[in-house]
């Protein structure tokens, strides 16, 4: 009888070993959309990591800003005031002006843009819906240019001039939110010659403007601006 007790107490053991062990290979396992969603330490070396806070450029100007990172918006923004639209050659352009602190010297200054718009996005707050010009702007965070989307309003009350947003997180890379001023900036020597030629070529060559999403259904997204 001992024998029998003690058989049955091995073959119990087994099975709860058996089932703890399909539990946990279970709960590994991922398949379908959440499996191709998952971020691999593979995909991660090599990309930037940002703190919440940064320096850079606006090019092809020498004025170095504070930058927020915010993943709370989706579309970048930039500070500007005078806003005003014109058409150049049949295309819709926007000229503004960006007054800043510069990051460097303490200094105001202000920095004087013509761009074309891009598209146009509605902007729901708290105080109702406002429509804004999208623009392509080149900044420079480290040592990289991005060409990003950025909408434009007066952020006077705002303590950063310029906010990137997820559309512009995710081309950059990764954010440390426990860090700022991680990257020591180091433009590229040709980037203001070469963003000041773009933007010579375009204002002389309408072809060259980019346009194509002013037809596309309005965009509407939440103002998480701060």
């Amino acid at each position: 009888m001992l024998s029998f007790y003690k058989l049955c107490s091995v073959a119990a053991l087994c099975a709860a070993v058996s089932f703890q062990s399909s539990v946990a290979y279970a709960e590994r396992e991922v398949s379908g959309e959440m499996a191709s969603s998952i971020t691999t330490s593979d995909e991660l070396a090599g990309r930037v990591v940002v703190g919440w806070i940064e320096k850079g450029r606006v090019l092809p100007e020498r004025a170095a800003v504070k930058i927020k990172v915010d993943s709370g918006a989706l579309t970048s923004s930039m500070h500007a005031v005078n806003i005003e639209k014109f058409k150049r050659k049949g295309k819709e352009w926007v000229r503004y002006d960006v007054p800043v602190r510069d990051a460097d010297t303490e200094e105001m200054v202000t920095m004087k843009f013509e761009r074309p718009v891009y598209r146009r996005v509605l902007i729901r707050g708290a105080g109702g819906k406002e429509r804004r010009p999208v623009v392509q702007m080149s900044i420079c965070l480290g040592d990289k240019v991005y060409e990003e989307q950025f909408t434009l309003r007066d952020r006077g009350d705002m303590t950063y001039p310029v906010l990137i947003g997820r559309r512009t997180i995710e081309h950059i890379g990764l954010i440390d939110v426990s860090q700022t001023f991680m990257l020591p900036l180091n433009c590229p020597k040709a980037a203001e010659d070469d963003e000041r030629t773009k933007q010579k070529r375009m204002k002389d060559d309408e072809k060259l403007v980019d346009d194509s999403h002013m037809d596309d259904p309005e965009e509407s997204e939440d103002d998480n601006d701060d």
